[in-house]
């Protein structure tokens, strides 16, 4: 099962349907909230004066996902409407997620009798009586007789962590064993049951059910992050038993399943080095947070960010120190455009944590997209400097560096990463051949630049963002044309909705003068990713060439107010007011006097580092 399996689950949850204003203020709500976007001067929240101007700037925020904002104008509309429950409801949900847990739950509990966010109170208050050591009351709020799989498993283990915290830890684990289910409900079964036993003293059966949790293939796939804190789980009990080679195997599991992670090279390096190991989840309350954890981590995709927020944000209120939840959380505030948010959450993890790495990756990465560009390169050259054998802050630095255009100095670093591989790189060394050449690429040395991208694909022969970038390199430069475009027919088969990559198989018809091809190619590239200013721009020069004169015109107007770079910005403009010229009938088309490089064609996900880490 993947995760889109759950997220279809969770479209019945009654709290993912919370999440969402309902109500008589529902419409009236979106009817305003563009209007008060629009606004560029910025405003005192303090100084809204009236019921609607509050909660219309408080929805407004709140969709931003500027909770701290949306907090105090919701609160500033409550003062002219003290009952109002619509607005009660979204002032704890965004309290929550801005991790104002304490607060969150004093109106949870005003609510607990309202249908339409009982299972958020339920839970919230559930987890607040369980963070009190107030266990039998907790066991009383968690009971849930709905008919949702996903909303079922969760208070089964919240009341298991509840019964565990109250001393009955059997009892618990009988709980747990006699849930039933999906098939995708065993992962979270083992692993709950065994940081459960491992947390009782029940050592036999800790590692029989987490040894069933790391070998669930299907498992793993579907909740990632609960697989790998099964492994780490597993690991740190075989070492403190003393079972240094078993711990070991299960690394390697875990190494099998996710390669170079980070957080398994630090727990391997701790275990060899004959350190004591402590588990992960100990108490009632970390036990607690870990079933929310499990989930959010489960569901952590695109569109269901406000239900990820809000189950880590009330989780890592019973477990604040969380390594893996600070990252996760650190990781959705980048996703939201947050990096200073992010940056908080990075620097929040513990020194001596497995994640501390990643975290310092990310934060390098954050201070750069906060501005703080010199203050980035430092962090991350003395990462490189602490760990040469480390490539990802070679990856990390090298995108700081490429969003900089500083290719000298790209080229420079890329040159001591393939130093530090040596002389058998494999597989996963491919991205580091690949941004090395596009850093000689950039600076005009091309014959240092295609060897690069030729060992990229050795080692990667069908990784659809290099042969994207040299097909499109040399169906620029007029050379090996047809095997430059069967490159990027590839890469278009391999990654079919990634708008940049179709974007070059129509910039390539373009310059080959197959202006019908350019067009079908780009229009389906301008769906795909909407609202780019070079693919449009590119859709209207294929317009012109084919007679659509008017629609070519409106396409190089929509690119000038999707905020192209600075120096495309004149030619734009010259071609709004003049169009193109009339093609030389014994040369190529060209990109009319662009500098149009396949690098403003790499979708992100082909960028210096994919900024996961």
């Amino acid at each position: 099962m993947r995760h889109s399996l759950l997220l279809r689950l969770l479209s019945g949850v009654a709290i993912a349907a919370s999440l969402v204003l309902t109500g008589p203020l529902a419409a009236f709500a979106e009817e305003k909230p563009a209007a008060v976007a629009a606004e560029e001067t910025p405003f005192d929240p303090l100084g809204v004066n009236t019921f609607s101007g509050a909660f219309l700037a408080a929805r407004t925020a709140d969709f931003d996902k500027d909770y701290e904002t949306a907090v105090t104008l919701y609160k500033i509309a409550l003062q002219f409407d003290p009952t109002n429950p619509d607005v009660k409801q979204r002032l704890m949900i965004t309290q929550l997620m801005n991790g104002d847990f304490e607060e969150g739950v004093k109106l949870a509990d005003t609510l607990k009798n309202d249908s339409s966010v009982e299972r958020i109170t339920s839970v919230v208050r559930g987890m607040e009586a369980i963070r009190k050591r107030e266990y039998k009351s907790a066991e009383k709020i968690l009971v849930y007789k709905g008919p949702n799989d996903l909303d079922k498993m969760m208070n089964d283990l919240l009341l298991a962590w509840a019964k565990f915290g109250d001393g009955k830890s059997k009892e618990a684990l009988k709980l747990i064993n006699g849930m039933e289910g999906p098939e995708w409900l065993a992962i979270f079964k083992n692993y709950h049951a065994g940081a459960l036993a491992a947390a009782a003293g029940d050592k036999a059966t800790a590692r029989a059910r987490l040894n069933e949790a790391i070998l669930d293939r299907n498992g793993a796939g579907a909740a990632p992050d609960t697989f790998i804190r099964a492994v780490m789980a597993l690991a740190r009990l075989e070492a403190r038993e003393g079972n240094k080679q078993k711990a070991l195997d299960a690394i390697s599991v875990g190494d099998n399943f996710i390669t170079s992670y980070a957080p398994l090279k630090a727990l391997r390096q701790s275990i060899d080095a004959g350190e004591k190991q402590e588990q992960q989840v100990r108490t009632a309350a970390q036990g607690a947070a870990a079933v929310l954890f499990s989930i959010g981590g489960a569901l952590n995709r695109d569109g269901a960010e406000d239900i990820v927020s809000l189950y880590l944000q009330v989780a890592r209120a019973l477990d604040p120190d969380s390594d893996d939840m600070l990252v996760l959380l650190g990781g959705l505030a980048e996703n939201q455009k947050k990096p200073q948010k992010a940056i908080d959450y990075y620097r929040a993890v513990p020194e001596k944590s497995p994640m501390r790495r990643i975290s310092e990756l990310q934060l390098g990465l954050n201070l750069a997209d906060t501005g703080k560009v010199p203050e980035a390169k430092k962090h991350l050259q003395e990462l490189i400097d602490a760990d040469p054998a480390d490539l990802r802050s070679y990856l990390a630095l090298g995108s700081v560096l490429s969003d900089a255009k500083d290719y000298k100095d790209m080229a420079v670093l890329y040159d001591r990463a393939v130093e530090a591989i040596g002389s058998v790189p494999t597989r996963n060394h491919w991205s580091v051949f690949f941004q090395r050449g596009i850093a000689y690429e950039r600076l005009k040395e091309w014959e240092k630049a295609e060897p690069n991208f030729r060992k990229a694909l050795e080692l990667n022969p069908e990784q659809p963002q290099v042969l994207n970038y040299l097909g499109y390199s040399w169906v620029d430069m007029n050379k090996n044309l047809d095997e430059g475009l069967d490159m990027i027919r590839r890469a278009v088969t391999l990654k079919p909705d990634d708008g940049y990559i179709v974007d070059s198989l129509g910039w390539a018809y373009f310059r080959l003068n197959r202006f019908s091809d350019a067009v079908a190619e780009l229009e389906r590239a301008a769906e795909l990713k909407a609202g780019d200013p070079t693919i449009n721009d590119h859709l209207g020069d294929a317009y012109w060439r084919v007679g659509r004169k008017l629609e070519a015109t409106f396409q190089w107007n929509r690119a000038l107010g999707l905020k192209p770079e600075e120096a495309e910005i004149p030619k734009i403009k010259l071609k709004v007011e003049n169009g193109l010229p009339e093609l030389k009938k014994t040369e190529p088309a060209s990109a009319e006097a662009k500098d149009e490089k396949p690098v403003q064609n790499v979708s992100p996900e082909g960028a210096a580092t994919d900024r996961k880490s």
